[in-house]
Order: C-alpha cells, then structure tokens, then sequence
C-alpha cells in the first residue's frame, strides 16, 4: 500500500510540472546522448525529436572573394557633449 502512495504522489507532481510549463513554457537545456542531441525541460522532463549526430564533421571551404575585411573601430580622443 506504500507503494500506490509513492506512486500518487509521484504522479500528482508530474501533473504539477506540466501544469507549470503549460502555463510559463519549457525549461529547455540540452541533451546529448551517444548519437543524439536533443533539448530536455529541466522542470517536466519534456524532450523534443533531437538531432543525430555522426563522427564526421561538415566542410565548410571559404574562398578568398568572399572573405570579408575587418576594419578597425575610430577612436575619438575627447567626447563631445550636446
């Protein structure tokens, strides 16, 4: 019989935390697993499709046109006051 309390109550407080989240949204962070990232509500425990993950990373190539040149920042010397 201690175990339907334990489980009334744990069910009683998952229906709090949805509650919460259905009203003030999700606590998101991110979950990763072996093969998978995903983000996780910290309250409820909601967790979206995610995304997989593969042991190759993407190659990105920049060509040297479209590099962009930084320039630097003016610096004034005395500021000027309205």
């Amino acid at each position: 019989m201690v175990t339907q309390e334990a489980g009334i109550g744990a069910r009683m407080l998952g229906w709090i935390r949805q509650a919460y989240c259905g009203l003030h949204g999700h606590d998101t962070l991110m979950h990763f697993e072996k093969d998978r990232m995903s983000l996780q509500c910290a309250s409820c425990g909601h967790e979206t499709t995610g995304w997989a993950l593969s042991e190759r990373r993407p190659m990105v190539s920049v060509r040297a046109e479209t590099r962009v040149a930084f320039r630097r920042p003016r610096l004034v010397s005395a500021r000027r006051i309205a």
